[in-house]
């Protein structure tokens, strides 16, 4: 069944000589693993140029249910994303954050909301240039709401714990070791605050980015028990430092 939709490259990895296989979140599908040819030139229905990380094309597919890779037979950029590939820092955030999607989005069935969130931030992250150091810290809580899981920071108040474990801040600290103290608390309630409107107004020194994606991860993996190791948050780092 031949379906229009289009989608947003999370993956690719080479699956021989001839083909590789594309993750994608798409807006009709959800996520889905599209099988396409590495051919290069004229005779390549689909340019395999199309599918960096991030990429956001428009798509001709052939999508059956019970079929585990899928086939493109039209793809195209559904705008222009010459800074996000020219500028080294926007690349770095781009792998960046398209290695997370790829680790937290498993749902195979679409979601509106989510799709139109990726595709705002990416064309934002096209464009922006202000506060970009902050771009993936703001994303990454940014998604929260999306997964269900988005801490509640209404009841903050100085001197109180956040409850890592139940996303909430306390007056006392819980019985579990999964908190951050009073100090740490009040500044996470601060970044609970940042938004990609605002980011520019907020400057962490490097040690505080660190800590402050340390505690963002390390709630990721109290919701997400299957959240790995992301292997390109070392050379985001460096990029940063």
């Amino acid at each position: 069944m031949l379906s229009k939709t289009r989608g947003i490259v999370l993956h690719s990895i080479p699956y021989n000589d001839k083909y590789a296989i594309i993750y994608m979140y798409t807006e009709a599908f959800g996520r889905v693993s599209y099988m396409v040819t590495q051919h290069h030139g004229k005779k390549s229905v689909v340019s395999k140029a199309l599918f960096m990380p991030l990429s956001v094309l428009e798509m001709e597919v052939e999508h059956l249910h019970k079929r585990d890779l899928q086939r493109i037979r039209e793809a195209k950029s559904c705008y222009p994303s010459t800074s996000l590939y020219i500028n080294p820092i926007k690349n770095t955030v781009a792998l960046f954050l398209a290695e997370v999607l790829f680790r937290v989005i498993k749902n195979t069935e679409a979601d509106q909301r989510l799709f139109d969130y990726l595709y705002q931030t990416i064309h934002l992250l096209e464009n922006e240039n202000q506060g970009i150091a902050n771009f993936h810290l703001v994303f990454l809580l940014g998604l929260l709401n999306h997964l269900g899981i988005h801490p509640n920071g209404d009841a903050y108040r100085p001197g109180f714990y956040f409850d890592l474990q139940n996303g909430v801040f306390a007056p006392h600290p819980p019985s579990h070791r999964h908190f951050l103290n009073p100090a740490e608390s009040t500044f996470f309630a601060r970044l609970l605050r940042i938004s990609f409107e605002n980011m520019s107004l907020y400057a962490f020194s490097r040690k505080e980015r660190r800590v402050i994606i340390e505690h963002i991860f390390d709630y990721y993996r109290l919701h997400l028990p299957d959240f790995p190791e992301i292997k390109s948050l070392s050379v985001l780092q460096t990029i940063f430092d």
